[in-house]
Protein backbone atom coordinates (compact mmCIF):
# COMPACT_ATOMS: atom_id res chain seq x y z
CA UNK A 1 0.00 0.00 0.00
CA UNK A 2 1.15 3.37 -0.83
CA UNK A 3 1.75 6.01 1.87
CA UNK A 4 -0.08 9.08 1.52
CA UNK A 5 1.54 11.93 0.72
CA UNK A 6 2.07 13.88 3.85
CA UNK A 7 0.73 17.90 3.18
CA UNK A 8 2.43 20.86 2.82
CA UNK A 9 1.65 24.20 4.96
CA UNK A 10 0.02 26.97 3.40
CA UNK A 11 -0.96 29.91 4.87
CA UNK A 12 -3.87 32.35 6.03
CA UNK A 13 -2.03 35.98 6.51
CA UNK A 14 -5.22 37.46 8.52
CA UNK A 15 -4.98 34.97 11.33
CA UNK A 16 -0.67 35.31 11.68
CA UNK A 17 0.10 37.50 14.51
CA UNK A 18 4.09 37.21 13.37
CA UNK A 19 5.10 35.67 16.98
CA UNK A 20 8.36 33.67 14.56
CA UNK A 21 7.63 29.85 16.49
CA UNK A 22 7.43 28.45 12.72
CA UNK A 23 10.77 30.29 12.17
CA UNK A 24 12.32 28.42 14.37
CA UNK A 25 11.10 25.10 13.72
CA UNK A 26 11.49 25.06 9.79
CA UNK A 27 14.65 22.63 9.41
CA UNK A 28 14.47 24.14 5.91
CA UNK A 29 14.42 27.76 6.28
CA UNK A 30 11.45 28.02 3.75
CA UNK A 31 10.07 30.58 6.46
CA UNK A 32 10.55 34.15 6.98
CA UNK A 33 9.25 37.34 8.02
CA UNK A 34 7.44 39.17 5.91
CA UNK A 35 8.11 43.31 5.43
CA UNK A 36 4.83 44.50 4.68
CA UNK A 37 1.87 44.80 6.65
CA UNK A 38 -1.24 43.39 6.88
CA UNK A 39 -3.93 45.85 6.21
CA UNK A 40 -6.79 44.24 8.06
CA UNK A 41 -4.69 43.06 10.88
CA UNK A 42 -2.29 45.69 11.23
CA UNK A 43 0.22 43.23 11.87
CA UNK A 44 3.47 41.45 10.07
CA UNK A 45 2.84 37.89 8.83
CA UNK A 46 5.64 35.15 8.11
CA UNK A 47 5.73 34.55 4.20
CA UNK A 48 6.54 30.72 2.49
CA UNK A 49 8.87 29.71 -0.11
CA UNK A 50 7.61 26.00 -0.17
CA UNK A 51 10.42 24.99 -2.71
CA UNK A 52 13.04 23.08 0.36
CA UNK A 53 9.64 22.17 2.17
CA UNK A 54 9.54 18.61 2.98
CA UNK A 55 6.36 18.53 4.44
CA UNK A 56 7.82 17.42 7.79
CA UNK A 57 4.63 19.36 9.20
CA UNK A 58 7.13 20.73 12.53
CA UNK A 59 5.40 24.57 11.64
CA UNK A 60 2.20 23.65 11.81
CA UNK A 61 2.89 22.34 15.42
CA UNK A 62 4.34 24.99 16.86
CA UNK A 63 1.86 27.44 14.93
CA UNK A 64 -0.23 28.63 18.59
CA UNK A 65 -3.21 30.45 16.03
CA UNK A 66 -5.54 27.44 14.91
CA UNK A 67 -6.42 28.67 11.40
CA UNK A 68 -2.22 30.24 10.66
CA UNK A 69 -0.66 27.69 9.37
CA UNK A 70 -2.78 24.46 7.87
CA UNK A 71 -2.35 21.41 5.82
CA UNK A 72 -2.53 22.07 2.12
CA UNK A 73 -5.36 19.68 0.70
CA UNK A 74 -5.73 19.23 -2.71
CA UNK A 75 -7.60 22.10 -3.71
CA UNK A 76 -8.09 23.89 -0.07
CA UNK A 77 -6.54 26.58 -1.12
CA UNK A 78 -8.14 27.15 -4.65
CA UNK A 79 -11.47 26.76 -2.53
CA UNK A 80 -10.91 28.83 0.46
CA UNK A 81 -12.18 31.98 0.70
CA UNK A 82 -11.71 34.13 4.42
CA UNK A 83 -15.40 36.18 5.04
CA UNK A 84 -16.37 38.21 7.13
CA UNK A 85 -18.02 37.41 10.27
CA UNK A 86 -20.08 40.21 10.86
CA UNK A 87 -21.32 39.39 7.28
CA UNK A 88 -21.49 35.33 7.23
CA UNK A 89 -24.68 34.52 8.62
CA UNK A 90 -26.15 37.49 7.02
CA UNK A 91 -28.79 40.43 8.16
CA UNK A 92 -29.68 39.23 11.55
CA UNK A 93 -33.18 38.72 11.83
CA UNK A 94 -35.66 41.52 13.44
CA UNK A 95 -39.14 42.55 13.69
CA UNK A 96 -37.23 46.20 14.17
CA UNK A 97 -39.38 48.25 11.50
CA UNK A 98 -37.63 50.55 9.20
CA UNK A 99 -36.55 54.07 11.17
CA UNK A 100 -38.35 57.10 9.43
CA UNK A 101 -37.43 60.69 10.27
CA UNK A 102 -39.65 62.52 13.19
CA UNK A 103 -39.36 65.72 11.72
CA UNK A 104 -38.89 68.67 14.01
CA UNK A 105 -41.85 71.01 14.81
CA UNK A 106 -41.82 74.84 14.31
CA UNK A 107 -44.08 76.52 17.28
CA UNK A 108 -45.07 80.29 17.28
CA UNK A 109 -43.64 82.29 19.54
CA UNK A 110 -45.12 85.40 20.89
CA UNK A 111 -44.16 88.63 19.96
CA UNK A 112 -41.77 90.52 23.11
CA UNK A 113 -39.76 93.37 24.10
CA UNK A 114 -36.31 93.36 22.65
CA UNK A 115 -33.88 91.64 25.83
CA UNK A 116 -30.64 93.54 26.32
CA UNK A 117 -28.36 91.06 27.37
CA UNK A 118 -24.90 89.86 26.86
CA UNK A 119 -23.46 88.24 23.50
CA UNK A 120 -23.16 84.19 25.37
CA UNK A 121 -26.83 84.68 27.08
CA UNK A 122 -27.92 85.62 23.40
CA UNK A 123 -26.21 82.06 22.37
CA UNK A 124 -28.01 80.03 25.07
CA UNK A 125 -31.14 81.63 24.27
CA UNK A 126 -30.72 80.63 20.83
CA UNK A 127 -29.87 77.21 21.69
CA UNK A 128 -33.24 77.06 23.58
CA UNK A 129 -34.99 78.27 20.53
CA UNK A 130 -33.58 75.84 18.32
CA UNK A 131 -34.63 73.01 20.77
CA UNK A 132 -31.33 71.77 22.73
CA UNK A 133 -31.81 70.01 25.79
CA UNK A 134 -28.70 68.89 26.34
CA UNK A 135 -25.49 71.16 27.11
CA UNK A 136 -22.44 70.00 28.59
CA UNK A 137 -19.49 71.80 29.31
CA UNK A 138 -16.48 73.09 31.85
CA UNK A 139 -16.48 76.81 33.02
CA UNK A 140 -13.45 78.79 31.31
CA UNK A 141 -14.02 82.81 31.00
CA UNK A 142 -15.07 84.68 28.57
CA UNK A 143 -17.77 81.88 27.83
CA UNK A 144 -18.85 80.89 31.06
CA UNK A 145 -21.87 82.65 31.51
CA UNK A 146 -24.04 80.90 28.65
CA UNK A 147 -23.03 77.95 30.66
CA UNK A 148 -24.52 79.08 33.84
CA UNK A 149 -27.45 80.28 31.99
CA UNK A 150 -28.38 76.88 30.51
CA UNK A 151 -27.51 75.31 34.30
CA UNK A 152 -30.52 77.58 35.69
CA UNK A 153 -32.82 76.97 33.01
CA UNK A 154 -32.55 73.81 31.74
CA UNK A 155 -33.70 71.64 34.26
CA UNK A 156 -36.74 73.95 34.32
CA UNK A 157 -37.26 72.71 30.29
CA UNK A 158 -37.23 69.07 31.20
CA UNK A 159 -33.27 69.09 29.95
CA UNK A 160 -29.94 68.28 31.19
CA UNK A 161 -26.77 70.42 31.83
CA UNK A 162 -23.79 68.71 32.92
CA UNK A 163 -20.63 70.56 34.09
CA UNK A 164 -18.19 68.36 33.21
CA UNK A 165 -14.83 67.24 34.57
CA UNK A 166 -12.93 68.93 31.83
CA UNK A 167 -13.49 69.61 27.71
CA UNK A 168 -12.47 66.02 27.05
CA UNK A 169 -15.64 64.59 28.92
CA UNK A 170 -17.43 67.19 27.50
CA UNK A 171 -17.40 66.40 23.96
CA UNK A 172 -17.38 62.96 24.19
CA UNK A 173 -20.31 63.40 26.28
CA UNK A 174 -21.83 65.29 23.12
CA UNK A 175 -20.86 62.49 20.85
CA UNK A 176 -23.36 60.10 23.06
CA UNK A 177 -26.22 63.15 23.16
CA UNK A 178 -25.61 63.72 19.44
CA UNK A 179 -25.64 59.64 18.01
CA UNK A 180 -29.05 59.47 20.11
CA UNK A 181 -30.07 62.30 17.71
CA UNK A 182 -30.53 65.01 19.71
CA UNK A 183 -29.76 68.59 19.67
CA UNK A 184 -26.29 68.87 21.86
CA UNK A 185 -23.90 72.05 22.60
CA UNK A 186 -21.03 73.22 24.72
CA UNK A 187 -19.43 76.96 25.67
CA UNK A 188 -16.04 77.15 25.62
CA UNK A 189 -13.34 79.17 25.11
CA UNK A 190 -9.98 79.21 23.10
CA UNK A 191 -7.80 76.36 25.45
CA UNK A 192 -11.06 74.44 26.20
CA UNK A 193 -11.54 74.28 22.61
CA UNK A 194 -8.02 72.80 21.73
CA UNK A 195 -8.91 70.33 24.35
CA UNK A 196 -12.03 69.26 22.68
CA UNK A 197 -10.73 68.66 18.98
CA UNK A 198 -10.11 64.46 19.42
CA UNK A 199 -13.43 64.45 19.86
CA UNK A 200 -14.37 66.97 17.51
CA UNK A 201 -12.08 64.46 15.00
CA UNK A 202 -14.55 61.75 16.29
CA UNK A 203 -17.83 63.81 16.12
CA UNK A 204 -17.12 64.31 12.32
CA UNK A 205 -15.75 61.15 11.63
CA UNK A 206 -18.99 59.45 13.09
CA UNK A 207 -21.27 62.37 11.04
CA UNK A 208 -22.41 63.39 14.45
CA UNK A 209 -24.36 67.03 14.86
CA UNK A 210 -23.08 69.03 17.34
CA UNK A 211 -22.78 73.10 18.26
CA UNK A 212 -19.79 74.53 19.34
CA UNK A 213 -19.66 77.91 21.12
CA UNK A 214 -16.09 79.12 21.12
CA UNK A 215 -15.67 82.56 22.91
CA UNK A 216 -11.79 83.42 21.52
CA UNK A 217 -9.55 84.56 23.88
CA UNK A 218 -6.26 85.38 23.82
CA UNK A 219 -3.13 83.10 23.08
CA UNK A 220 -0.85 81.04 22.96
CA UNK A 221 -1.21 78.87 26.29
CA UNK A 222 -3.22 79.99 29.05
CA UNK A 223 -3.01 83.35 27.62
CA UNK A 224 -5.24 85.88 29.29
CA UNK A 225 -9.09 86.19 28.99
CA UNK A 226 -9.09 89.63 27.22
CA UNK A 227 -10.51 89.05 23.69
CA UNK A 228 -8.56 87.53 20.30
CA UNK A 229 -9.44 86.37 16.94
CA UNK A 230 -6.98 83.16 18.17
CA UNK A 231 -8.73 80.16 17.03
CA UNK A 232 -9.41 81.06 13.27
CA UNK A 233 -6.95 78.83 12.18
CA UNK A 234 -8.30 76.32 14.20
CA UNK A 235 -11.38 76.25 13.44
CA UNK A 236 -10.88 76.56 9.13
CA UNK A 237 -8.26 73.90 9.53
CA UNK A 238 -7.37 72.69 12.52
CA UNK A 239 -10.65 70.51 13.92
CA UNK A 240 -8.53 67.49 15.26
CA UNK A 241 -6.83 64.57 13.25
CA UNK A 242 -7.40 63.68 9.58
CA UNK A 243 -9.70 65.26 6.74
CA UNK A 244 -11.92 67.36 9.01
CA UNK A 245 -14.38 70.41 8.21
CA UNK A 246 -17.24 72.29 10.22
CA UNK A 247 -19.10 75.32 8.87
CA UNK A 248 -17.50 78.09 11.12
CA UNK A 249 -19.67 81.18 11.73
CA UNK A 250 -18.71 84.42 12.90
CA UNK A 251 -21.20 87.03 14.71
CA UNK A 252 -20.35 90.41 15.32
CA UNK A 253 -23.57 91.84 17.52
CA UNK A 254 -25.24 89.70 20.72
CA UNK A 255 -28.45 89.57 18.25
CA UNK A 256 -26.49 87.54 15.52
CA UNK A 257 -24.92 85.34 18.45
CA UNK A 258 -28.66 84.45 19.02
CA UNK A 259 -29.49 84.20 15.40
CA UNK A 260 -26.50 82.29 14.20
CA UNK A 261 -26.83 79.79 16.99
CA UNK A 262 -29.92 78.86 15.77
CA UNK A 263 -28.64 78.60 12.07
CA UNK A 264 -25.81 76.39 13.58
CA UNK A 265 -28.18 73.46 15.15
CA UNK A 266 -30.34 74.13 11.56
CA UNK A 267 -26.81 73.28 9.30
CA UNK A 268 -25.63 70.61 11.84
CA UNK A 269 -28.38 68.15 11.15
CA UNK A 270 -28.30 68.95 7.92
CA UNK A 271 -25.41 67.80 7.05
CA UNK A 272 -24.85 65.44 10.29
CA UNK A 273 -21.67 67.68 10.93
CA UNK A 274 -20.37 69.27 14.00
CA UNK A 275 -21.34 73.37 13.49
CA UNK A 276 -18.49 76.19 15.15
CA UNK A 277 -19.59 79.46 16.63
CA UNK A 278 -16.48 81.88 16.98
CA UNK A 279 -17.56 84.34 18.72
CA UNK A 280 -14.61 86.68 20.58
CA UNK A 281 -14.04 87.78 24.44
CA UNK A 282 -15.96 91.08 24.17
CA UNK A 283 -18.67 89.92 22.16
CA UNK A 284 -19.33 87.27 24.32
CA UNK A 285 -19.47 89.98 27.13
CA UNK A 286 -20.89 92.97 25.88
CA UNK A 287 -24.31 93.70 26.20
CA UNK A 288 -26.92 94.79 23.11
CA UNK A 289 -29.90 94.71 22.20
CA UNK A 290 -31.54 91.56 21.28
CA UNK A 291 -34.91 90.65 19.33
CA UNK A 292 -36.83 87.08 19.64
CA UNK A 293 -37.92 85.38 16.34
CA UNK A 294 -41.15 84.25 16.22
CA UNK A 295 -40.91 80.94 16.33
CA UNK A 296 -39.16 78.26 17.99
CA UNK A 297 -37.89 74.58 17.40
CA UNK A 298 -39.55 71.32 18.69
CA UNK A 299 -36.58 68.85 17.92
CA UNK A 300 -37.75 65.68 16.45
CA UNK A 301 -35.63 62.43 15.43
CA UNK A 302 -33.64 61.59 12.92
CA UNK A 303 -34.00 58.18 11.34
CA UNK A 304 -30.10 57.21 11.56
CA UNK A 305 -30.49 58.11 15.58
CA UNK A 306 -29.30 55.65 17.80
CA UNK A 307 -32.31 56.22 20.39
CA UNK A 308 -32.51 52.92 22.00
CA UNK A 309 -36.50 52.27 21.45
CA UNK A 310 -37.21 49.59 18.98
CA UNK A 311 -37.35 51.69 15.68
CA UNK A 312 -34.03 52.60 16.36
CA UNK A 313 -32.13 49.35 17.40
CA UNK A 314 -30.70 48.47 13.91
CA UNK A 315 -28.65 51.56 13.66
CA UNK A 316 -24.67 51.98 14.16
CA UNK A 317 -22.89 55.12 14.40
CA UNK A 318 -18.83 54.91 14.10
CA UNK A 319 -15.96 56.61 12.99
CA UNK A 320 -14.00 53.18 12.61
CA UNK A 321 -12.67 52.22 9.27
CA UNK A 322 -9.88 49.47 9.68
CA UNK A 323 -9.28 48.53 6.60
CA UNK A 324 -7.60 51.43 4.35
CA UNK A 325 -10.02 50.92 0.87
CA UNK A 326 -13.32 51.71 3.28
CA UNK A 327 -11.42 54.38 5.22
CA UNK A 328 -10.81 56.28 1.87
CA UNK A 329 -14.62 55.60 0.62
CA UNK A 330 -15.05 57.11 3.88
CA UNK A 331 -13.23 60.41 3.30
CA UNK A 332 -14.53 60.19 -0.45
CA UNK A 333 -17.87 60.69 1.14
CA UNK A 334 -16.64 63.43 3.56
CA UNK A 335 -15.28 65.27 0.58
CA UNK A 336 -18.48 65.17 -0.70
CA UNK A 337 -19.99 66.86 1.70
CA UNK A 338 -17.59 69.61 2.29
CA UNK A 339 -18.15 70.59 -1.00
CA UNK A 340 -21.72 70.49 -0.52
CA UNK A 341 -21.50 73.26 2.50
CA UNK A 342 -20.11 75.55 -0.48
CA UNK A 343 -23.62 76.78 -0.46
CA UNK A 344 -24.04 78.07 2.91
CA UNK A 345 -21.30 80.41 2.32
CA UNK A 346 -22.31 83.88 3.74
CA UNK A 347 -20.92 87.31 3.66
CA UNK A 348 -22.35 91.54 4.43
CA UNK A 349 -20.94 94.03 2.44
CA UNK A 350 -20.97 97.93 3.47
CA UNK A 351 -20.57 100.33 0.53
CA UNK A 352 -18.63 97.95 -0.83
CA UNK A 353 -20.49 98.50 -4.92
CA UNK A 354 -17.93 101.56 -5.65
CA UNK A 355 -15.38 101.01 -3.27
CA UNK A 356 -11.92 101.82 -4.10
CA UNK A 357 -10.62 100.80 -0.21
CA UNK A 358 -11.91 97.31 0.91
CA UNK A 359 -11.47 96.44 4.33
CA UNK A 360 -12.28 93.17 5.56
CA UNK A 361 -12.77 92.11 9.08
CA UNK A 362 -15.42 90.12 11.02
CA UNK A 363 -16.76 89.30 14.93
CA UNK A 364 -15.97 92.66 16.86
CA UNK A 365 -13.37 94.36 14.59
CA UNK A 366 -15.85 94.66 11.76
CA UNK A 367 -18.09 96.99 14.09
CA UNK A 368 -15.39 99.00 14.77
CA UNK A 369 -13.76 98.60 10.63
CA UNK A 370 -17.45 99.13 9.71
CA UNK A 371 -17.24 103.02 11.82
CA UNK A 372 -13.65 103.23 9.66
CA UNK A 373 -15.56 103.35 6.57
CA UNK A 374 -18.23 106.09 7.61
CA UNK A 375 -15.28 108.19 8.75
CA UNK A 376 -13.50 107.43 5.13
CA UNK A 377 -16.43 108.37 3.40
CA UNK A 378 -16.82 111.24 4.86
CA UNK A 379 -13.65 112.49 4.12
CA UNK A 380 -14.41 111.69 0.27
CA UNK A 381 -12.49 108.08 0.55
CA UNK A 382 -14.55 105.60 -1.00
CA UNK A 383 -13.98 102.71 1.46
CA UNK A 384 -16.39 99.64 1.99
CA UNK A 385 -16.29 96.55 4.01
CA UNK A 386 -16.47 92.65 3.45
CA UNK A 387 -17.42 90.80 6.40
CA UNK A 388 -17.48 86.85 6.43
CA UNK A 389 -19.92 85.63 8.46
CA UNK A 390 -18.74 81.87 7.41
CA UNK A 391 -15.16 81.46 7.78
CA UNK A 392 -15.22 78.27 6.61
CA UNK A 393 -16.39 77.62 3.79
CA UNK A 394 -15.58 81.05 2.53
CA UNK A 395 -17.54 83.67 0.70
CA UNK A 396 -14.86 84.22 -1.92
CA UNK A 397 -17.70 84.76 -4.78
CA UNK A 398 -18.81 87.38 -2.75
CA UNK A 399 -15.43 88.54 -1.99
CA UNK A 400 -14.37 88.79 -5.90
CA UNK A 401 -17.71 90.78 -6.35
CA UNK A 402 -16.37 93.31 -3.40
CA UNK A 403 -13.07 93.84 -4.57
CA UNK A 404 -13.79 94.17 -8.15
CA UNK A 405 -13.19 97.70 -8.14
CA UNK A 406 -10.88 98.32 -5.29
CA UNK A 407 -7.07 99.26 -5.79
CA UNK A 408 -6.23 98.48 -1.87
CA UNK A 409 -7.31 95.32 0.42
CA UNK A 410 -6.72 95.89 4.14
CA UNK A 411 -7.82 93.22 6.82
CA UNK A 412 -8.53 94.11 10.43
CA UNK A 413 -7.80 91.50 12.45
CA UNK A 414 -7.08 90.79 16.60
CA UNK A 415 -4.52 88.03 15.36
CA UNK A 416 -1.06 87.84 13.59
CA UNK A 417 -2.92 87.00 10.44
CA UNK A 418 -5.25 83.81 10.74
CA UNK A 419 -7.96 86.42 8.72
CA UNK A 420 -5.99 86.96 5.90
CA UNK A 421 -4.61 83.55 5.65
CA UNK A 422 -7.93 82.91 4.79
CA UNK A 423 -8.57 85.58 2.56
CA UNK A 424 -5.82 84.76 0.60
CA UNK A 425 -6.17 80.53 0.41
CA UNK A 426 -10.10 81.37 -0.59
CA UNK A 427 -8.71 83.92 -3.65
CA UNK A 428 -5.96 81.20 -4.36
CA UNK A 429 -8.11 78.16 -4.53
CA UNK A 430 -11.00 80.39 -6.67
CA UNK A 431 -7.94 81.13 -9.21
CA UNK A 432 -8.34 84.59 -8.20
CA UNK A 433 -4.64 85.78 -9.22
CA UNK A 434 -5.10 89.75 -9.73
CA UNK A 435 -5.69 91.62 -6.61
CA UNK A 436 -4.61 94.69 -5.04
CA UNK A 437 -1.25 93.94 -2.38
CA UNK A 438 -3.05 92.94 0.87
CA UNK A 439 -2.17 95.11 4.14
CA UNK A 440 -3.42 94.88 7.67
CA UNK A 441 -4.39 96.11 11.20
CA UNK A 442 -3.52 93.73 13.35
CA UNK A 443 -3.52 93.66 17.23
CA UNK A 444 -3.07 90.34 19.31
CA UNK A 445 -2.88 89.63 22.85
CA UNK A 446 -6.30 90.49 23.57
CA UNK A 447 -6.17 94.33 22.08
CA UNK A 448 -8.46 94.63 19.63
CA UNK A 449 -8.01 97.19 16.50
CA UNK A 450 -9.14 100.80 17.31
CA UNK A 451 -11.01 103.25 14.44
CA UNK A 452 -7.72 105.48 15.01
CA UNK A 453 -5.33 102.87 13.93
CA UNK A 454 -7.51 101.51 11.22
CA UNK A 455 -7.82 105.54 9.62
CA UNK A 456 -3.98 105.93 10.41
CA UNK A 457 -3.35 102.71 7.97
CA UNK A 458 -5.68 103.41 5.47
CA UNK A 459 -4.95 107.49 4.92
CA UNK A 460 -1.02 107.51 5.99
CA UNK A 461 -0.13 103.93 4.36
CA UNK A 462 1.64 102.94 7.38
CA UNK A 463 1.88 99.37 9.27
CA UNK A 464 0.19 98.81 12.10
CA UNK A 465 1.57 96.44 14.74
CA UNK A 466 1.38 95.44 17.76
Amino acid sequence: MALKERPKPFLLPEYCKGCGRCLDACAKDCITLSDQINPLTGLVPVELDLSNCNACGLCMDACPEPYGLRPAHEGEIEEFELEDPAKLFGVKPSDAPVPVDIPDETLPLPRTEPLVIKGTYASALGALLAGCRHVYGYPITPSTEGAELMAKFLPKLDGTFLQAVSEVAAVNMMYGTAGAGLPTMTFTSSPGFSLMLEGVSYMIGAELPGVFVDVMRGGPGLGNIAPEQSDIKLACHGLGHGNTHAITLAPSTPQEMLDLTMLAFELSFKYRNPVVLLGDGYLGQMTGKVQLPETMIKPGIPKWAVYGDAMHRKNLVSSIFLTESDLEAHNVHLNAKYEAMAVEARAETFLCDDAEVVLIACNTPARTAKGAVQDLRNQGIKAGLFRPITLWPFPVEELKTAIRGAQRIVVVEASAGQLEDEVRLALSKAGVRQFPDIENVRRMGGVLPQQSEIMTRVLGRKEVLA
